[in-house]
């Protein structure tokens, strides 16, 4: 699995300041590879698996991606350093201004997160290569697959009856065709909103 993150370490994630998008009283920990909190109990996803879902949706300039849980925006910035245009969705308000004003001032241009129920996905911007959800929920939401370009790629975590997490990768084969992969076993917050 390391051997398959080193383009996306080497290309952005070694100069990414993941301290902008934590809690300033946990900055002197930005840059260890775990989870951390940022408020509103959702957290900042460790890089490991930041460039694990990233490098699994296979990002390339001139693509189309969504990101479910923006969460403090640490992943969009990733992917915005990626392809040209990236679109986040976040449940908690406050985080959703917060991304939205740090990658602003990091000068993201091409990434746009608004709060909302990503259960829902975004389709005004539909379809998109490649789509990441960084939450867990039981099954795999319908809208998002719909909204998937064939060809394209989805990465997120899916939680099974007895509340194991799997990190999957869904891939649109056809108009009504989808091949799944069992990636890694995973720990995320619960995907919340209204299903």
């Amino acid at each position: 699995v390391a051997l398959v993150q080193r383009r996306v370490y080497r290309k952005v994630m070694q100069t990414m300041p993941r301290h902008w998008f934590g809690d300033e009283a946990l900055s002197h920990r930005a840059y260890e590879d775990s989870s951390l909190p940022i408020g509103h109990g959702q957290t900042i996803s460790q890089p490991f698996i930041v460039a694990l879902m990233t490098e699994l949706i296979d990002p390339q300039p001139g693509q189309r991606v969504l990101e479910v849980g923006s969460g403090s925006g640490y992943q969009a910035a990733i992917l915005g350093e990626l392809v040209s245009e990236v679109y986040g969705i976040e449940i908690v308000p406050a985080l959703a201004r917060r991304a939205a004003d740090v990658l602003r001032e990091l000068g993201y241009a091409n990434v746009t997160v608004k709060a909302g129920d990503g259960w829902h996905g975004w389709p005004e911007h539909a379809p998109f290569d490649g789509i990441v959800v960084t939450a867990a929920g039981v099954g795999v939401p319908e809208p998002l697959k719909q909204q998937l370009r064939i060809g394209g790629k989805l990465v997120l975590p899916v939680e099974d009856e007895a509340g194991w997490q799997n990190l999957d990768v869904i891939e649109r084969t056809g108009e009504k065709s989808f091949r799944t992969r069992h990636v890694i076993p995973v720990r995320f917050v619960p995907l919340t909103g209204r299903h």
